[in-house]
């Protein structure tokens, strides 16, 4: 099996699971292939036996099986970008925080490579959005797995983004930025701004103002198959575009449109994890203490 690994720096406690992984696929005899920059930070904390190689940016993943995306949700947003339109199985070993789409643990990591090979799992392809810019800003990786969000910079003043749906004016947004995320990207930014809950597999996306100044403002549902256009205004000539984690001073003028990409994020899950469960556990959704015991968080 061919495998591609990409992470971030971990605490010290972690590195005896980190060592595991490493001795699990070694003998599974696994062809390894590591991110470059952190098969330098590896190899300084666990010993690496011969024949794993390395890839950077830029180069391609054609070829392998899965991918391993060892840090946070952050990290996994990033290990889309490296993957792209070859679709190729992602599993997020959560080394951070939160982990809502990172979702094993580092002590389950030998249990869940067991099932990899195995094959007890199953894969859940999540939508992506992709954005186009003339002047063009966020090159070839122009795609993300959470939002694309418009934000104002440098100013107190507020910013007016003139939102279009399929070529029909939609609203003028006055506030302090506007988010249009997937359903993946609902428990993201868009929740902290009042946007709702989305089932991954809803084909929409949500249109969520930033601190707006109208209160009869609220979040919009529309279809992922639409194509959303803005316009930007603000007594300030530079806003902000942000797409997951990556984000770019653009001036005003600037065309921009969204809509969904046509390929998707393929993601591992294991262990019966599922949306419901992780909204569960890592949101306490639901948690009442009049619910009956015993029906698992």
């Amino acid at each position: 099996m061919k495998i591609a690994i990409l992470g971030k720096p971990f605490s010290e406690e972690l590195t005896p699971f980190m060592r595991e992984m490493v001795e699990e696929l070694t003998r599974r005899q696994a062809e390894v292939c590591v991110l470059e920059s952190f098969h330098a930070y590896l190899s300084e904390r666990v010993d690496l036996p011969e024949g794993i190689t390395t890839f950077r940016r830029g180069d391609s993943l054609r070829g392998m099986q899965f991918v391993l995306s060892i840090g946070g949700d952050g990290t996994l947003l990033d290990t889309v970008t490296y993957v792209g339109a070859l679709q190729i199985p992602i599993l997020g070993i959560n080394t951070g925080r939160l982990g809502f789409l990172a979702t094993i643990s580092p002590d389950k990591i030998g249990p869940a490579l067991d099932s990899l090979f195995k094959g007890h799992f199953v894969l859940e392809d999540r939508s992506l959005i992709r954005v186009d810019t003339d002047p063009d800003t966020f090159g070839a990786i122009n795609f993300g797995l959470n939002e694309f969000s418009i934000l104002k910079r440098d100013t107190s003043s507020m910013i007016v983004v003139h939102t279009y749906i399929d070529g029909e004016y939609l609203n003028s947004y006055w506030a302090d930025g506007l988010i249009v995320a997937t359903p993946t990207g609902s428990t993201g930014y868009s929740l902290s701004c009042g946007g709702p809950v989305m089932l991954p597999q809803t084909n929409n996306f949500i249109i969520a103002p930033v601190c707006p100044h109208n209160l009869n403002v609220r979040p919009l549902i529309v279809s992922d198959r639409s194509v959303i256009s803005f316009e930007i205004e603000g007594r300030s000539n530079n806003f902000l575009l942000s797409l997951d984690s990556r984000s770019e001073t653009v001036e005003a003028g600037i065309q921009i449109a969204v809509r969904r990409e046509n390929f998707n994020a393929r993601l591992v899950k294991l262990n019966h994890v599922n949306f419901l469960s992780t909204l569960r556990s890592k949101l306490n959704w639901g948690l009442d203490r009049r619910n009956p015991a015993g029906i698992p968080i």
